[in-house]
């Protein structure tokens, strides 16, 4: 956020397929916006960028890929912000990575079926033993979901 143009200098130097940008975002109603510093509650806060329009400049320069962490959702484990992923999928075009509110192993089926997403991350439902990650990718095959082993 603070050099975008680092984007287009990495994606020029080491490829675009090398250059994954995290984006963390939150809001609702149809209207998301990036935040900054979020690795620290008393520095965190929102950037002054929209979310979609942010998805749309990391593109144009270089990005290869984004992970899009619905803050609204991290930690919670009621399910992806599956309206605000659908949202960034329709202006993305490059491979989208979910994170944030995994709890169940249905959720992953829905983050990969309603928002289109090519990645799925999780850590607390992983961390806590909640979902044993041998038996979500089983659960995932099932469903013809197709997961790297």
């Amino acid at each position: 956020l603070a050099d975008p143009d680092l984007i287009g200098e990495l994606a020029r130097r080491f490829g675009s397929q090398c250059v994954v940008v995290g984006i963390d975002s939150s809001g609702g109603d149809g209207s998301w916006r990036v935040h900054e510093l979020t690795g620290d509650p008393s520095l965190s806060r929102e950037a002054g960028r929209d979310t979609l329009d942010w998805v749309r400049e990391v593109q144009e320069r270089g990005a290869g890929e984004i992970v899009l962490n619905c803050m609204n959702m991290d930690g919670v484990r009621q399910g992806y912000d599956i309206e605000q992923l659908c949202a960034v999928r329709d202006c993305c075009r490059v491979p989208l990575i979910a994170s944030g509110g995994a709890g169940t192993p249905e959720h992953f089926v829905e983050v990969f079926r309603r928002a289109r997403v090519d990645g799925a991350l999780a850590a607390t439902v992983f961390h806590s033993g909640q979902i044993a990650i041998p038996d979500l990718k089983e659960y995932l095959a099932v469903r013809k979901i197709s997961v790297r082993s």
